[in-house]
């Protein structure tokens, strides 16, 4: 008989990471009524050691192995999702309900906000239609936490493609973390306000040259228009100073180790503000200087009228003399002296030249005439 051979060896089953983003995942890849959800995702990765790893396949083990090479974060973006495909994301990672409530209907304030240690980033995002000289104003809200970040994008403004391409080129930005992924955003939205803000003093020269303009041209609703856009654009811009200055001061605990690249953006938002704040004085200068043109054509239109109305009425005038005296000869009383002179004809008709060369002088010593 052989002796006995060592006992065969059990094979433990393979551990499972049990990060919170496991089940998000999970139902990605298994689309376990997730199908809204994935509709809404723009673009999702894991980014570790200055890499990219594209979320495909068994996304469990995809960051499960992130984890276990070092520091890694997760990069969701969303757009314009819905209460229900958001609420995967918000029951798995916590996030606080009312920024929740915030980044799905949007319409806020730029703001940045802390919540247990999410930071909750709301940026007013723009597009310029050349067509129409309008501004198209979008939001885009993120949640920023320890190795994740859920962008929500509402409008098509400002889309994130650009910004991933930029901080999956750029290593430093990738270890900065999510903080890099914040700069890339504030700094690629900045950056479309300074393209818009010369767009618009384009618009502004044009429309300064139309005010003066020989042609008269009524531009009143044009600089009403562009006066509204630049409010608008103020109303975007304005509130990311004071987002930009809490991260600069050093009061926001995950952009502490890059206030130095935060504090360049703040610069160009500057010379933004100050650009929108010198467009806004000089619509209003322009439309008080267009209102005051008006006004003088007006005036002018008026006083030509009344110059008009002073020579119709001086000619009515010197027709009425002659007519008059005519008139009354011409009554047919059966006692009138004057029409059986021999000068009453010729007295007749010197009296009415007389009369119309005297009202003529008065009418032009007064300047009607």
């Amino acid at each position: 008989m052989r002796a006995p051979g060592p006992p065969p060896r059990v094979r433990e089953p393979r551990r499972r990471p049990r990060g919170r983003f496991v089940a998000i995942f999970r139902a990605m890849r298994a689309g376990s009524g997730c199908d809204r959800l994935l509709r809404v995702i723009v673009d999702k990765a894991i980014y570790y050691d200055g890499r990219r790893e594209t979320i495909s396949g068994d996304i469990s083990d995809a960051f499960g192995a992130a984890r276990a090479k070092g520091d890694c974060f997760v990069w969701i973006g969303m757009h314009e999702p819905t209460q229900e495909e958001f609420d995967l994301v918000t029951n798995e990672l916590k996030l606080p309900h009312l920024a929740v409530e915030d980044a799905i209907h949007a319409h806020q304030r730029p703001k940045i906000e802390n919540y247990d240690g999410t930071l909750f980033v709301v940026l007013k995002t723009l597009h310029y239609e050349e067509e129409t000289s309008d501004i198209e104003v979008g939001e885009i809200m993120l949640f920023l936490g320890e190795g994740f970040v859920i962008s929500v994008r509402h409008g098509r403004a400002t889309p994130l493609t650009a910004v991933r391409k930029r901080i999956e080129a750029d290593r430093d930005l990738l270890n900065a973390g999510p903080a890099g992924v914040l700069y890339a955003v504030c700094d690629q939205i900045v950056d479309t306000y300074s393209v818009i803000v010369r767009e618009v003093e384009a618009d502004l020269i044009k429309l300064e040259g139309e005010v003066f303009s020989p042609d008269h041209k009524d531009v009143t609703e044009d600089i009403y228009s562009l006066k509204r856009e630049v409010l608008e654009f103020r109303g975007a811009q304005e509130p990311l100073i004071a987002v930009l200055e809490e991260i600069v001061k050093g009061r926001v605990e995950v952009c502490a180790h890059a206030t130095d690249n935060f504090r360049d953006v703040l610069d160009h938002l500057l010379r933004v503000d100050e650009q929108v704040d010198a467009h806004n004085e000089l619509l209003s200068n322009a439309l008080t200087a267009h209102l005051a043109l008006v006004g003088r054509r007006q005036n002018q239109v008026a006083m030509q009228q009344n110059a008009d109305m002073r020579k119709i009425s001086s000619w009515a005038a010197l027709i009425a003399v002659p007519t008059m005296i005519a008139g009354i000869y011409g009554m047919n009383f059966d006692y009138m002296p004057e029409l059986h002179w021999l000068v009453g004809y010729p007295l007749a008709m010197t009296v009415m030249v007389i009369a119309v060369v005297i009202v003529h002088r008065l009418l032009r010593k007064s300047g009607w005439l």
